[in-house]
């Protein structure tokens, strides 16, 4: 397994062999030695997510005041993943990072706490699994505009985006960033 950086502080993208043959694939896509800081990951939570063509999810981040790792691959299909950093005082605010995350590509992302994460559905669909340092817990939950345009996270849509009432209705950052609402860098 190999780990890489990003454009966003502490964000690390593993990459990790895949093994096919006519039965399918088996691919590692965790190994907590292989990941720069890894002892301080800890699992408290892990989900899955099923989405169409052109869903949009995202900017998603959390104020969890112990923090909020997620690791990220994708299970089918493929995805346009987007990480940005909203975190205060972080040497790397405001930059972002787009991965293809494929299945069988052998290709996971380790996102930092306090950064904000989304992607988009390339597939005909995709199902996205997560690891979560953190539980959901939804006072602590925001989301940001994915379309706010100081941002300029490049969606490359092919067609309408599919989007849930709350992501329509997003702040901006620089609303979240007036109201108090953004994360502390370490």
């Amino acid at each position: 397994m190999r780990a890489d950086g990003g454009s966003v502080a502490d964000l690390v993208v593993l990459e990790s062999p895949v093994f096919s043959d006519e039965r399918g694939l088996f691919r590692e896509w965790f190994r907590a030695d292989a990941l720069p800081g890894a002892a301080a990951f800890r699992v408290a939570q892990a989900n899955l997510s099923v989405s169409e063509h052109n869903v949009v999810r995202g900017l998603h981040y959390s104020l969890a005041e112990e923090g909020q790792a997620k690791l990220v691959t994708c299970a089918a299909g493929v995805v346009d993943d987007v990480i940005v950093d909203i975190r205060e005082g972080s040497p790397t605010f405001g930059a972002l990072d787009v991965v293809r995350l494929e299945a069988g590509a052998g290709r996971a992302v380790y996102l930092p706490p306090g950064v904000a994460h989304g992607f988009v559905v390339r597939s005909a669909s995709a199902t996205l699994v997560y690891l979560l340092s953190s539980p959901y817990n939804a006072p602590v939950e925001l989301e940001i505009s994915p379309f706010d345009p100081a941002l300029g996270v490049p969606w490359d849509l092919d067609g309408e985006a599919v989007l849930s009432p709350k992501d329509a209705a997003a702040p901006t950052l620089a609303e979240r960033r007036a109201a108090g609402q953004l994360p502390r860098y370490p």
